[in-house]
């Protein structure tokens, strides 16, 4: 399975290249694999490096929420198996 975590694209750079914010990450993208332009300000989907497609802001929220509520249930569960370790990480 792959995944993709929407980003915002916050500045276009010569070669093909975006800098995106992913969860208030910036690092640089290509556009190689995009078949459409991007501008600054529009929402896309960033998988290894690579700009895969552009989606609009209401999914990108979406999806971010549910990164989001998927992120805090793993620290649950990793904060249970603690207390169940009597508080030794394995």
């Amino acid at each position: 399975m792959c995944l993709a975590i929407p980003s915002k694209v916050v500045e276009l750079k010569e070669n093909n290249v975006a800098v995106v914010d992913t969860l208030g990450v910036r690092r640089e993208a290509s556009l190689d694999l995009l078949d459409e332009s991007v501008s600054v300000g529009e929402w896309v989907l960033l998988h290894i490096g690579f700009v895969m497609s552009k989606i609009d802001e209401l999914s990108a929220m979406e999806s971010l929420r549910l990164y989001d509520e998927i992120l805090k249930a793993m620290q649950e569960e990793d904060e249970a198996l603690l207390n169940a370790n009597g508080g030794v990480r394995e």
